[in-house]
C-alpha cells in the first residue's frame, strides 16, 4: 500500500509539471521520464529474465532514425501512423538481433549484443546518407508543442508500467522469473527457455523503440551517439541504481541520474565520478538499489 502511495504520487506530480508551461522543466522532466522508460523495459531481461543486454540503445536509437526518415523523406508526421511503424521496426530488429545472441550464453551473449550494439553505430556514424556523424534533423515532430510531447511521454511511462506489471503478474512472467532462477531446471520441466527469452526480448526492445520515438519527438534530433555502448551501459547502470526485478526502481533511477547529471555539471566537469560514486555507495549500502527505500520486498 505504502509503495502504490509513494507511485500515485510521483506520477501525480509528474504529470501536473505539463501544467506549468515551464520550458525547463517540460524537457528536463521529459527527457528523464524516457529514461525511466528504457530503463524499465531493459529491467524486463536484467532483473525478470537474467538477461544482461548491452544492445538496448540500439533499438532506441533505430526507432529514432526511423522517424526522421519517415518525416524527412515521406513526410509522414501523424503518430497515428509514424509510433506503430517505429515501435514494430524495432521490435523486428530485436526479434532478428536476439535470435542471434540468444545462441549464445552467460558472458558470450552480453559480447554478441554488444557486438551488435556497436556494428550498428558505426554502419550509422560512418554513412553520410543517414547524416554521419553530425546526426539528423527531425523536420516536423509528430508532436507539437513541448506540452503536448511532455503529456505524451508522461501517458507512455504509466502504460508502459501498467503494462509490465500487468506481463510479469501473468504465467508468461511467472515462466520468466524461473528461468532466471534456473534455466535448465525450467528446460527439464518442458518450457521452451530460449523461446520465452526471445518473447522477453522483442518486448523490451519494443519498448526501447517507443523510447527512441519519443525522444526524437522531444527534442527533433537523432545522432550516432544514441545506438553507442555507452548509452547501453548507462541505462544498465541505471537499472542496478534503482534496483532490478522492481520497475519502479529503474524508473526512479533513471530520475536521479537526469538530476546527477544536469545539476553535477555545474559541480565538476567530472560529473561522471558523482554517478560513480553514488553507484558505489548503493551497491555497499542499498543492495536493493533506490527500490529498497520504497519497500523491503523487491516486486513489480
Amino acid at each position: 500500500m505504502r509503495r502504490r502511495l509513494l507511485l500515485l504520487a510521483a506520477a501525480a506530480a509528474l504529470g501536473a509539471v505539463a501544467f506549468s508551461g515551464d520550458r525547463f522543466w517540460l524537457q528536463f522532466l521529459g527527457k528523464a521520464m524516457i529514461g525511466s522508460i528504457l530503463a524499465m523495459s531493459l529491467d524486463l531481461l536484467v532483473g525478470f529474465t537474467g538477461l544482461v543486454s548491452l544492445a538496448h540503445s540500439a533499438f532506441f536509437g533505430l526507432a529514432a532514425y526511423l522517424l526522421a526518415g519517415l518525416t524527412n523523406r515521406f513526410d509522414l508526421v501523424n503518430p497515428v501512423v509514424t509510433l506503430p511503424l517505429c515501435v514494430a521496426f524495432a521490435a523486428a530488429c530485436a526479434l532478428v538481433i536476439g535470435w542471434l545472441s540468444l545462441r549464445a550464453t552467460g558472458v558470450y551473449f552480453i559480447m554478441v549484443t554488444l557486438a551488435f550494439t556497436q556494428m550498428l553505430f558505426y554502419l550509422f556514424n560512418d554513412s553520410p546518407a543517414l547524416g554521419g556523424s553530425d546526426g539528423l534533423y527531425v523536420k516536423t515532430r509528430p508532436i507539437e508543442g513541448r506540452a503536448a510531447a511532455y503529456v505524451a511521454i508522461w501517458a507512455a511511462v504509466v502504460l508502459v508500467y501498467l503494462l509490465l506489471s500487468r506481463l510479469l503478474r501473468a504465467p508468461y512472467g511467472r515462466v520468466l522469473e524461473g528461468i532466471r532462477g534456473n534455466d535448465q531446471r525450467m528446460r527439464s520441466l518442458g518450457y521452451p527457455t530460449r523461446r520465452y527469452k526471445l518473447v522477453a526480448f522483442v518486448i523490451a526492445g519494443a519498448l526501447a523503440g517507443l523510447a527512441g520515438y519519443l525522444d526524437a519527438t522531444l527534442y527533433g534530433f537523432v545522432n550516432p551517439a544514441q545506438l553507442g555502448w555507452r548509452q547501453s551501459g548507462l541505462i544498465l547502470v541505471t537499472v542496478l541504481l534503482g534496483g532490478r526485478g522492481t520497475l519502479y526502481g529503474p524508473a526512479l533511477g533513471a530520475l536521479l541520474l537526469a538530476f546527477i547529471e544536469h545539476y553535477g555539471e555545474r559541480v565538476t566537469d567530472h560529473w561522471n565520478a558523482l554517478i560513480a560514486a553514488l553507484v558505489i555507495a548503493v551497491v555497499l549500502f542499498l543492495p536493493r538499489g533506490l527500490a529498497g527505500l520504497v519497500q523491503g520486498t523487491p516486486r513489480a
